[in-house]
């Protein structure tokens, strides 16, 4: 369903179904409503959504619903969220009103409670978006969340850069506007094995350097709630403990640059050296968790065997030095091309991706 015709839809419901009289106003801190991710809840009056696909739930009665969202940039920068209503996927809405805005969702079935929920299909590099509440005839408890717990870092594979190409074509508009987070493997795969999901993911971003920068690269905006430098909001890691952390970062750090950027050759060393101390700051927060180490789609030839060799050595550093530790598991792509915008991969390549990853995460983890 293309965007044009979904935001055309929403505006029209919101004529129609606005003046209901049996609407009640739900306001965000409601205890009926979920947030998952990186959601700023520090003014609960006001949550704001900040990482890739972080999401609002909500399950509503009646045959609608209106959500309340505000873009947190100025007009030109938007955002885009994704949707889905009982569990069918709608596709992406854009966010561009600086005020709160009323989408309306209309439900196809005939069900007396239905599930929505509301992801951010963005990153956190393309600001926020703030949640208003919701205006519904009521809104119903949520089912319990599966105990199982995953926390995917990585670059703009992970936040689902180039995923939604179809909609509008690569390298037309903005540089984000092929992005959506839900399609990206991490929300694919948690939602086959039945777990929740947090994304921690910057595009362009590295273990000791970026793809047209030298920094800040990730060990130095991951403890910071908004994944930039602004280290006056740090982010609580007891608000959300995984059992696995699957990271997912060296496309950027192998990469040649921007081609206007003095680029050194590949340092080795200094990668496995950054990337020994990033592991033992995921260990910091998360002492018992699972640590997965993956290569890239987007990196092969030379360049990926020294790309496993790499992460080889990160795992053979904490196995020697830590045997009592769970040794950390890797993950070698292979064989598949990425279709998407600038060589990423899109939404059936991300999809193979969580297919191939999930077997191996229930070996890893010991799940059914």
């Amino acid at each position: 369903m293309k965007t044009f015709r979904i935001s055309l839809l929403f505006s029209l419901l919101i004529v129609l179904i606005s003046c209901s009289k049996e609407f009640q106003v739900f306001n965000p801190d409601n205890e009926l409503i979920r947030y998952q991710g990186r959601v700023d809840l520090t003014n609960p009056a006001e949550p704001v959504l900040i990482g890739s696909a972080c999401y609002v739930e909500i399950n509503f009665a009646g045959d609608s619903c209106n959500v309340l969202l505000k873009n947190m940039n100025p007009p030109h920068l938007y955002n885009f969220i994704s949707v889905e209503l009982d569990g069918k996927y709608l596709g992406r809405v854009k966010i561009v009103a600086d005020t709160l805005k009323s989408y309306s969702f209309v439900p196809e079935s005939a069900l007396e409670v239905h599930n929505l929920k509301i992801f951010k299909a963005t990153e956190a590099s393309n600001g926020t978006i703030a949640f208003g509440g919701v205006q519904a005839k009521g809104i119903d408890k949520l089912p319990v969340l599966h105990e199982r717990k995953i926390e995917f870092i990585g670059n703009s594979i992970t936040c689902g850069m180039g995923v939604d190409w179809e909609e509008i074509p690569c390298h037309t508009g903005q540089w984000y506007d092929q992005h959506n987070a839900f399609l990206a493997y991490g929300p694919q795969s948690a939602i086959k094995l039945n777990a929740q999901f947090m994304l921690s993911s910057v595009s362009g971003i590295g273990i000791y350097r970026n793809w047209n920068s030298p920094g800040p690269v990730m060990p130095d905006v991951y403890e910071n709630m908004y994944l930039n430098t602004d280290v006056s909001k740090k982010w609580d890691f007891t608000a959300y403990t995984p059992d696995l952390v699957s990271i997912c970062l060296g496309t950027n750090d192998f990469s040649d640059g921007d081609g206007r950027n003095e680029r050194l050759p590949f340092d080795s060393a200094q990668y496995v050296n950054s990337y020994i101390n990033f592991v033992e700051t995921i260990y910091s927060h998360y002492p018992k968790t699972q640590v997965c180490l993956l290569t890239s789609p987007m990196v092969d030839g030379e360049k990926a065997t020294m790309f496993e060799r790499c992460v080889t050595a990160v795992k053979n550093h904490f196995e020697e030095s830590d045997p009592d530790k769970k040794s950390i598991a890797l993950y070698f792509f292979g064989g598949l091309t990425p279709h998407g915008c600038d060589y990423h991969p899109d939404k059936n390549d991300q999809q193979e991706m969580a297919n191939r990853l999930v077997p191996f995460y229930k070996e890893v983890m010991g799940w059914n």
